[in-house]
C-alpha cells in the first residue's frame, strides 16, 4: 500500500466537545490522497474513545496514544508517525474548511522553492470580547508573500499554527518542534526562516480558527507576551549580527517603559544603542542610559543608523513604516517593526 501524500497531524487532549468536528473537516477534505494522525496526549475525558470511533469509520485516521506530555510531545510524535510528503498541522478545536489541504498541498506542488505554506484563516471567536486576538487575526491575512512573511517575522507570529504545512524533508534537515520556555510554533518558523526556507500561504480563508478560553495559548507561560519577546529577540539579534557585523547598533523607536522594557531583552544580548526616537515632547531630549531621545524629524538619513521601531499599538506600528518609507527608508535595508 502506497504512502499518503499529506499527513495531517492533530495533538488532542480533553477535547472530546470539539474533535469530532475538527476529525470531520480533515476527513471531508476534497484532497482523499491524506492520513490523519490524531494523537490522544493522555486526555483524562472521552477524546481516546472519540478517536477509536472513528478510527474503526475510516482507516485514514491513525490514532496514537500517549501518557500526557504536551502538545510539544504529541505534535512531534505525530510528525514522526507520519509518512506523507508534506506534513499538515491541525488543531482540535478548530476547522478546515474543504479545500485547505487541496489548494496547500497544490502550492507546494507548484512551487518547489517554497518549504513551509499556510493559508488565509477565519476568526472562530467574539470580535466584542476578544478585539485583540481578532486585530491578530486580520494582520496575518495581510501577510501573504515571501517577503511580508520574511520582514515582519519579529512582529508576530505570522502565522496561525494549526494552517500550516511543510515539506517533510525540511523537518528532517532543520528539525521539528523544540519544547521551552518560547512558543513551539514561532521558535521552529523564526529557526526555518533563518536557515534559508522560503515561506508563503494560499491567500484564500481555508481553516476556522476559533477562539476558546481555554485555548493553550491564553494560559501557558510558554505563550506569554514576554516568551515572545524572549525568542524573538534571540533571533533578531542573529539577524542584525548577519547585516550589520558582531557589535551591532541601532536606533529604537519607541522610549516609553514598556518598549525599554522589550528592547532591553535584545541591549542583553549585545546590541549598542544609538539613540532613542519618540514624538512625545516631554521625552524629546532626554537621556536614557546616556542615548538621547530625538525627535523623529531629527532622525538621520537612510543608510546611517538602522532603526528598530518598538512601537506596538496596531494603527501607530503603520504610522512609523509610512513615515520611514517617506523619508527613503526601505523596510529590512534601514529599518524593521518589532512589536
Amino acid at each position: 500500500m502506497s504512502s499518503p501524500k499529506v499527513s495531517v497531524t492533530m495533538p488532542c487532549y480533553n477535547c472530546e466537545s470539539t474533535v469530532r468536528a475538527a476529525i470531520e473537516s480533515i476527513l471531508g477534505q476534497t484532497f482523499g490522497d491524506l492520513e490523519l494522525i490524531a494523537v490522544d496526549d493522555g486526555s483524562t475525558d472521552n477524546t481516546a474513545e472519540v478517536l477509536k470511533e472513528y478510527a474503526s469509520r475510516d482507516s485514514r485516521l491513525k490514532p496514537l496514544f500517549l501518557e500526557h506530555q504536551g502538545v510539544v510531545g504529541a505534535a512531534n510524535a505525530a510528525i514522526e508517525a507520519a509518512c506523507g510528503s508534506y506534513i499538515a498541522r491541525m488543531d482540535a478545536d478548530d476547522l478546515a474548511l474543504p479545500q485547505r489541504i487541496e489548494k496547500q498541498a497544490g502550492l507546494l506542488d507548484r512551487d518547489p522553492e517554497t518549504g513551509l505554506t499556510a493559508c488565509k484563516v477565519g476568526f472562530g471567536g467574539d470580535r466584542d470580547k476578544n478585539g485583540g486576538y481578532a486585530h491578530y487575526v486580520d494582520w496575518i491575512n495581510t501577510l501573504v508573500g515571501t517577503d511580508e512573511i520574511s520582514l515582519n517575522r519579529f512582529v508576530e507570529f505570522p502565522f496561525a499554527n494549526p494552517s500550516i504545512m511543510m515539506r517533510k524533508e525540511l523537518i528532517q534537515e532543520h528539525g521539528p518542534f523544540r519544547d521551552g520556555d518560547f512558543p513551539e510554533d514561532y521558535e521552529l518558523v523564526l529557526r526555518w526562516l533563518e536557515a534559508g526556507v522560503k515561506m508563503r500561504k494560499v491567500d484564500e480563508e481555508l481553516l476556522i480558527w476559533n477562539d476558546p478560553p481555554d485555548r493553550l495559548s491564553r494560559n501557558h507561560p510558554k505563550y506569554t507576551v514576554e516568551a515572545f519577546y524572549r525568542i524573538k529577540s534571540s533571533y533578531l539579534f542573529n539577524w542584525l549580527q548577519n547585516r550589520l557585523g558582531s557589535n551591532p547598533k541601532v536606533g529604537v523607536i519607541g522610549s516609553g517603559r514598556t518598549s525599554r522594557k522589550r528592547y532591553k531583552m535584545l541591549e542583553n544580548l549585545g546590541v549598542e544603542t544609538a539613540f532613542y526616537v519618540d514624538v512625545d515632547p516631554r521625552k524629546v531630549g532626554m537621556f536614557i542610559h546616556g542615548k538621547k531621545v530625538l525627535h523623529r524629524d531629527e532622525v538621520p538619513p537612510a543608510g546611517n543608523t538602522f532603526l528598530l521601531s518598538y512601537v506596538a499599538s496596531w494603527g501607530a506600528r503603520d504610522e512609523v513604516a509610512q513615515f520611514l518609507d517617506a523619508r527613503g527608508y526601505v523596510m529590512g535595508r534601514d529599518y524593521l517593526l518589532v512589536s
